[in-house]
């Protein structure tokens, strides 16, 4: 006698295409979070580039105990000028002007250490500054300059946190040298606040 094993060993077409549908329905709701996530992730990447140019100049004035600067520029190509809107940056011992696309010297001027492009992963984020374009540190690693602030937002993504949803951060730097990233939304009271 033959047994017959009635167990299913696949699926249905109907399981598939209500699978697929709750899947797609999941997509569907999810797309707009995670737009929103990758323009305020643009705007981190944006204002931790900034920091961390920031901690290498006064790092590298410390420990070359002279002045080294901290410069926003307009592009990372010979063409390039100091800006206040850009998040191109070049960290020196000299003004890049010019000359931003020269290999990295301690000789050769403008005695450039390190460039940064904005095309490096942070697409639609804007810089606005205090009018600084420079930050230049001394050998104590104190500003020489004023202190200063460097906002970054993303008008691409909306408008910022509390009345809209990007959650824009400043880039502030102290008299004393100390470089804090922070969020302008949040009270200042709180540790991420300004």
């Amino acid at each position: 006698m033959l047994n017959k094993q009635s167990d299913q060993l696949g699926v249905t077409l109907i399981e598939l295409i209500v699978g697929v549908m709750i899947v797609g329905i999941l997509i569907a709701v999810a797309a707009p979070n995670l737009s929103m996530w990758v323009q305020n992730s643009q705007i981190r990447t944006t204002a931790q580039a900034i920091q961390n140019g920031l901690q290498l100049a006064r790092g590298e004035a410390v420990s070359r105990n002279t002045q080294v600067r901290f410069q926003l520029t307009s592009t990372t190509d010979n063409a390039c000028v100091l800006s206040t809107t850009s998040s191109n940056w070049v960290v020196s011992l000299d003004d890049p002007t010019g000359a931003c696309a020269a290999t990295p010297s301690d000789t050769v001027a403008p005695r450039i250490i390190q460039v940064r492009s904005s095309a490096e992963g942070s697409g639609n984020a804007v810089i606005g500054t205090t009018g600084m374009s420079t930050f230049t540190f001394n050998g104590l690693g104190r500003l020489t300059n004023t202190a200063g602030t460097i906002s970054v937002t993303n008008p691409g993504g909306g408008a910022c946190a509390p009345t809209g949803t990007m959650n824009c951060l400043n880039v502030i730097v102290t008299l004393g040298g100390q470089i804090r990233m922070c969020n302008p939304a949040k009270s200042s009271s709180d540790p991420q606040g300004c």
